[in-house]
């Protein structure tokens, strides 16, 4: 097999760079546009590339696991053509679509590192490892630093693997789920070895001796240390083991921000996809918020955050699979706003349902473009305008980008 050169043109939405040539795009991993390599290809991708000719854009990565880490991507393209490259995977997406907008420029919103993590860890011989696979591979890259996460959970690395050593089990891979709350790391390991029960002393001792607020087990509370509790715009939050939070810190506080906003001074709010409440609580300072939410846990979650006096107005919320049963045009024409925040698949449905609606104001809150851009065009079939873009970065050096629409009803 010869080697080919390869002249990048453009970076891919994963962050390869893609090099055009006569038998279609060569995907050229850890490439940059105006870069030159010499390469075999197969299957459309570069094999071992040789760089002839490198971007100035190029950087030198902050981590030293990230040549063989599959977690983040893109480490090697400098802050300001980075994040203009996550704009562009939004406006790309929403002109896929038909969608000729504004976008407005990304949001960096990754200070303090990433609060919730989720690591692997298996057995290795006599030896443990806990990390992250390899890019696109099983393998298993035993970390001892990343620099995305928030400081505490990278401290507390060795403690886990420790905790991951009496968990694991003899086959396969074990799971693990790390939290940074207000009262310390929230641990949760999955697909732990059964006979764990015999060594809760031991563990117990370990979560105390790690400052832990809680390590749960297969989906059972082993030892509450502390409540490992959430701040939701003032109010308290216990979330459920191993349940989603967003990434930082930082980026809730944004998207809520542009969610209050887009929002306004409506008085009544559905918030839909709610999860554990980080818009409705937030909402709910200014709002009556309905709130609708297919994860039991999470509705519980906000549930007993609602037992507890928050100086917030009406909150309801109900359990409601919105991918079955979406909200129809009669239920909607209570709420003068909906938020919406679907996992990846978007909300196809429930957008149907919408652009059926006189409710007058729509913010779609998205971590994935081309689900938006559906849902979105939807939405601007049935008559509303669409207002607003803002890209959110929250997951820093990774292909993904969150993102908050504001549509009206004219």
């Amino acid at each position: 097999m010869t080697e080919t050169r390869l002249e990048i043109t453009e970076l891919g939405h994963r962050g390869d760079g893609i090099a055009l040539t006569e038998h279609g795009p060569v995907y050229v991993a850890g490439g940059l546009p105006g870069e030159v390599v010499a390469a075999r290809i197969q299957n459309g991708r570069a094999i071992k590339p040789e760089f002839t000719q490198k971007s100035p854009d190029r950087i030198d990565p902050v981590c030293k696991h990230y040549a063989a880490c599959g977690g983040c991507s893109v480490q090697h393209l400098a802050e300001e053509h980075y994040l203009a490259w996550k704009r562009t995977l939004v406006e790309k997406a929403l002109k896929d679509r038909g969608i000729e907008t504004h976008v407005s420029e990304t949001i960096a919103a990754t200070d303090g590192g990433r609060r919730r993590a989720v690591f692997t860890a298996t057995r290795a011989g006599r030896s443990v490892l806990l990390g992250y696979h390899e890019k696109s591979s099983h393998k298993l890259v035993d970390v001892s630093e990343c620099p995305v996460l928030d400081p505490a959970i990278t401290g507390a690395l060795k403690g886990l693997k420790s905790l991951a050593a009496d968990l694991v089990p003899k086959k396969g891979e074990l799971r693990i789920t790390v939290l940074s709350t207000t009262s310390g790391l929230d641990v949760a390991f999955d697909k732990a070895d059964k006979a764990y029960e015999r060594k809760i002393p031991s563990l117990s001792q370990k979560t105390v001796e790690l400052g832990l607020a809680r390590l749960t087990i297969n989906g059972e509370v082993l030892l509450e240390v502390r409540p490992p509790l959430l701040d939701m715009g003032g109010a308290g939050l216990l979330p459920p083991p191993g349940g989603f939070t967003q990434a930082t810190l930082t980026a809730e506080d944004t998207l809520s921000k542009l969610v209050l906003d887009g929002v306004g001074k409506t008085r009544t709010v559905a918030d839909l996809f709610s999860g554990v409440g980080t818009f409705a609580l937030r909402l709910a300072r200014q709002s009556n918020v309905h709130a609708v939410e297919g994860d039991a846990a999470a509705i519980a979650s906000l549930d007993r955050a609602l037992r507890k006096p928050q100086g917030l107005k009406k909150v309801t919320f109900e359990k409601r699979d919105l991918f079955r049963r979406p909200l129809v045009r009669d239920e909607l024409e209570p709420f003068g706003a909906v938020v919406f925040d679907p996992p990846r698949a978007g909300a196809q449905a429930q957008a149907e349902m919408l652009a059926k609606s006189k409710v007058k104001t729509i913010v779609a809150v998205s971590c994935n473009p081309a689900t938006l851009a559906r849902d979105l065009r939807i939405l601007i079939d049935g008559g509303y305008a669409l207002h607003s873009v803002t890209p959110v970065d929250q997951f820093r050096f990774s292909p993904h980008i969150e993102a908050v629409a504001v549509l009206k009803r004219e």
